[in-house]
């Protein structure tokens, strides 16, 4: 069974993404992210629920101004580590899709079905998929 951890600034939304991700089978942990908390990654300390994922699904804006910062650190301590980023409304331009900082965007509605394909897209380690 795959392992995803989401991690959301947002709790509402968390709780949506995760109640489809178990629907769809998917074995799931939740964390509120830096804005809830200090945060082992931004500190470049391990994350032990980083470290138990599969693959990471994380919102754009979990670390609020900080946030390209934690992205960035958390591709260079788990850079193996396949990582979707969330953003409801816009893409960003700080987003890789290739290389150390390379993660799969999700731009648009995080619907069950597009998370899906996000998480076994960058599981598979296969080009982004498009933004709707």
């Amino acid at each position: 069974m795959t392992h995803v951890l989401v991690v959301h600034h947002d709790v509402d939304m968390a709780d949506i993404e995760v109640d489809e991700l178990r629907r769809a089978g998917y074995e799931v942990e939740q964390c509120s992210g830096p804005s809830a908390g200090p945060c082992p990654v931004l500190r470049r300390a391990p994350c032990w629920m980083a470290e138990r994922a599969d693959v990471l699904v994380y919102d754009a804006f979990s670390s609020g101004d900080d946030s390209r910062v934690l992205i960035d650190d958390l591709r260079e301590m788990y850079p193996d580590k396949p990582v979707v980023l969330t953003s409801l409304g816009m893409e960003l331009d700080w987003v890789a899709t290739e290389g150390v900082h390379g993660v799969t965007p999700l731009t648009g509605a995080p619907t069950q079905k597009r998370l899906i394909e996000a998480i076994e897209t960058a599981l598979a380690g296969r080009s982004p998929t498009p933004s709707a």
